[in-house]
This record gives structure tokens, C-alpha cells and sequence, in this order.
């Protein structure tokens, strides 16, 4: 029986998507082939919008679930001809336009049952919603296929994801794998980016590395409650979007300075987390699309010593794959019959098979 498996991921970022074809049937991954795929402005813009309330919701919810549908069938088909022979299934996590655990529900877009016609694969999606109906937070999802990917023996290590949002997770050489969402990463810094430089993120960092930190606006970003609360925790827009940024600026700042500040809050999050759940890590493998933001990881280096910060390249995958690649492994383990959560991770009640099932 084939081993190969297509992941699907199309992040907070909102850039495009992300596809991998991994062979999993070693103890570790193998990427066969990746490709991405941009998403179009207009479908960008009404991703973002559908965040946040707003008229006529449920149709143009549903509509952009099909142009998602056909974005990813385009990412699949730029994977080459394995991807429609051989392919055991695709997963996919579909795009997050609300997430609120504390209420019972989380809801990601896609339209599944339309990229597996696309695509005459079986798919598999909804990874999220098992792990809430069990009482978790239904994230982060990635820490059970870090540990399979890159924990080791030898060290205690943490896994660190740098999408729009981040989060950790902790491996140590024998106990129990932890991890929860810290905060932004990418989000609010694409945000500012966007309204002042026109373009959709700072590259490199190198605006925000030229700025100083605005001391007194990072101690307001920073009593933000959520930084303070206990694990099981995860995040996203619907808590830090534009309007959280707003209700903290004072009004005159330089642009350039709260980008700095930004990137300053990324990197306090991250660390302050790290102290009080990792300490005792020796290494920090880092994936998503901050990996690739040079001052951000020249800062996570500074805070995060004795700890080695490195992108996860330097263990089998980009660090733009890993999270394609973790939704692979989950669809992997749902044909499996097998756990893909980890409730000391999600607060769910248990272990849980996770995602529905399209077959082809």
C-alpha cells in the first residue's frame, strides 16, 4: 500500500498555499515534491474579511470555500503526475475564518468534498472540529507530528512555528509533549506592513530592523491577558486583528517604530513562553514563514540563548512545509485509525481520530 500522502496548508499569512508530497513511510518524512500556489488579491481580501462579521455571510463563505477548493486542486496538480496515481490521500486543513474553542467551535473553509472531485483523490479535512467536541481548543495540531519529526533522544528541543501566529512545542528526551499558540508572529507585522509600505510583509525585517522600539507601546501590547494565561491556549484573528492593534496606539507614532515594536512583541511572546515551559531546551527548530524574517531570528537567537535557533531545513524539511507536510501526516493518521491530537496539548478529554473523510 502506497505511503504517499499530499498535505494542504493555506495559513494566517494569507499568501497562498502550500502543498507537499511526503512519502511517510519511513521513520521520518520524505518531501517528494512541493509547490505553492498565490492567492489572487480579491480572494486574499474577502479571506481576511470573513474574520470578521459582515453582511451575507454564509454565501460568500461558501464561495470562497470553492475558489479555496480550486486553489488547492491547482496546488495538488503542480505536485506532478505521483499526486494523482499513487496518493493515498490529501490533507487538508482549509482556511481558518473563526476560531472561538471557549464556545464550542472552530470553522475553516475549503470545500472538501469539491477538491476531491477536483482532483479524483480521497481528501481529508476538518482536522480541528474532533478535538473541540472533545473539550480542547482543537490547536495547535502540528506539536504531534513535531514530535514525530523532530524530537530526539539526545536533547530537549522545542519546535517553533512562525506563521501569523506562533506557537511551541516542547520535546523534551522523555516525558510529555506540551505546546500552545504564544501569540503573533507574522500577523500584526504583515498588517502594518501592508498599511505602510504597500507590500504584503516586511522582508527580511529589515524596516523593522531599522526602527527603535517604542518601550511604552510594547508594555501596553504586552498586558494583553492572553500572554499570561496557562496552556491549553491558542489564538488567532479573532483576537489580534486591526482593531487590537488601534485600541493601543496612542495616536503619532512613527510607522516605522511600531513595526520594530511589532517585531519586538513577537519575539518578547515567544521568549517569555519559552522561560516558563521550555527552559530547559538546548535547541529550537523553527519553521513558517518568520524563519525566513532575518532580524526576527537574529532576536529569537539573542533571547532564546543558550538555546541554538535554527530552521527546520537543517532537519529534513523547508521551513515553509512543515506545516503542509504535519496535515499529510494527520490525514495519515486518520485512514489509520490513529490519534492525532495530543490532549496534553488541546485540553481535550482524550485522544481523538481526527478529520472527515471525502473518499475519492
Amino acid at each position: 500500500m502506497s505511503n504517499l500522502y499530499a498535505g494542504l496548508m493555506s495559513g494566517t499569512s494569507l499568501d497562498g498555499v502550500d502543498a507537499v508530497l511526503a512519502d511517510l513511510g519511513a521513520s521520518r518524512p520524505r518531501i517528494l515534491a512541493h509547490s505553492h500556489v498565490a492567492f489572487d488579491p480579491s480572494l486574499r481580501a474577502e479571506l481576511l474579511a470573513l474574520n470578521s462579521p459582515g453582511g451575507n455571510e454564509l454565501e460568500r463563505a461558501a464561495l470562497a470555500g470553492n475558489a479555496l477548493a480550486r486553489h488547492y486542486a491547482q496546488a495538488i496538480a503542480a505536485l506532478g503526475p505521483p499526486a494523482r496515481g499513487e496518493v493515498r490521500a490529501i490533507g487538508c486543513h482549509g482556511q481558518t475564518v473563526r476560531h472561538r474553542p471557549e464556545k464550542g467551535y472552530t470553522l475553516q473553509i475549503g470545500n472538501a468534498a469539491l477538491l476531491a472531485e477536483l482532483t479524483g483523490l480521497a481528501v481529508v479535512a476538518d482536522f480541528r472540529s474532533r478535538d473541540v467536541a472533545a473539550g480542547g481548543q482543537g490547536a495547535p495540531l502540528a506539536p504531534a507530528f513535531h514530535a514525530a519529526a523532530f524530537a530526539s533522544a539526545d536533547e530537549d528541543r522545542v519546535a517553533l512555528n512562525l506563521g501569523g501566529f506562533a506557537n511551541i512545542t516542547w520535546l523534551p528526551r522523555a516525558g510529555t509533549v506540551l505546546g500552545f499558540d504564544t501569540g503573533p508572529a507574522n500577523c500584526l507585522m504583515d498588517l502594518w506592513a501592508a498599511r505602510h509600505l504597500g507590500t504584503a510583509h516586511d522582508e527580511d525585517g529589515a524596516w523593522a530592523a531599522g526602527g527603535n522600539v517604542d518601550a511604552e507601546l510594547l508594555t501596553r501590547l504586552l498586558e494583553e491577558p492572553y500572554f499570561q494565561a496557562p496552556p491549553p491556549k491558542s489564538t488567532g484573528r479573532d483576537l489580534f486583528n486591526a482593531t487590537w492593534l488601534e485600541a493601543r496606539l496612542r495616536g503619532g507614532e512613527d510607522p516605522r517604530a511600531v513595526q520594530a515594536t511589532l517585531l519586538e512583541l513577537t519575539a518578547r511572546s515567544i521568549s517569555e513562553a519559552f522561560a516558563r515551559h521550555a527552559a530547559g531546551a538546548r535547541r529550537v527548530i523553527a519553521c513558517g514563514g518568520g524563519a525566513r524574517n532575518g532580524a526576527l531570528m537574529r532576536r529569537l537567537s539573542a533571547l532564546l540563548t543558550p538555546a541554538a535557533v535554527e530552521g527546520s531545513d537543517r532537519h529534513g524539511i523547508a521551513p515553509g512545509l512543515v506545516e503542509a507536510t504535519a496535515f499529510a501526516w494527520l490525514a495519515q493518521q486518520a485512514l489509520e485509525g490513529k490519534a492525532g491530537n495530543l490532549p496534553a496539548v488541546t485540553g481535550a478529554r482524550g485522544e481523538r481520530v481526527l478529520g472527515t473523510i471525502y473518499p475519492k
